[in-house]
């Protein structure tokens, strides 16, 4: 486990098309120079073996400020290539994270995930994650298009 730095690029982007079937390089790229060398509320973390193979990466943020909310960290992003899942690399990835904002005297984690997406909440449900007090409101301006 390290710290993303921008000659990952390649390796994060890939991954994500491949898992997601969309290829959006500009995306990563300027979440790699936001995170990769932000401040210590933001972390963009690498996975890979011992013979520094990519196995896959995790980005989070302490928040605090959506509606009064207290101090949480966030987890934005956990992906991990398939062939590795069943190797707990997305566990080691989780519990960095969880350690960074401990770190930072943040003992509350939230995410965000599809309803549908039972692959990833099944992941964070294994990692202790429950609904939160939050509701996801939102406008779908298409749907009123004519």
């Amino acid at each position: 486990m390290r710290a993303a730095e921008a000659a990952d690029l390649d390796s994060v982007a890939g991954l994500d098309a491949r898992i997601t079937e969309t290829a959006k390089p500009l995306y990563w790229q300027q979440l790699l120079q936001r995170y990769a060398d932000g401040p210590p509320e933001r972390c963009f973390l690498v996975a890979e073996t011992l013979a520094g193979e990519f196995i896959g990466f995790a980005i989070g943020e302490v928040r605090a400020w959506e509606f009064g909310a207290p101090p949480c960290g966030w987890i934005f992003a956990i992906q991990v290539d398939p062939a590795r899942r069943l190797q707990r690399a997305g566990t080691a990835l989780f519990e960095a994270l969880r350690a960074r904002f401990h770190a930072l005297g943040v003992r509350r984690l939230r995410t965000l995930v599809d309803r549908k997406d039972h692959l990833i909440l099944s992941f964070f449900r294994a990692q202790g994650m429950r609904a939160g007090p939050s509701l996801q409101l939102e406008l779908d301006e298409s749907e009123t298009d004519e």
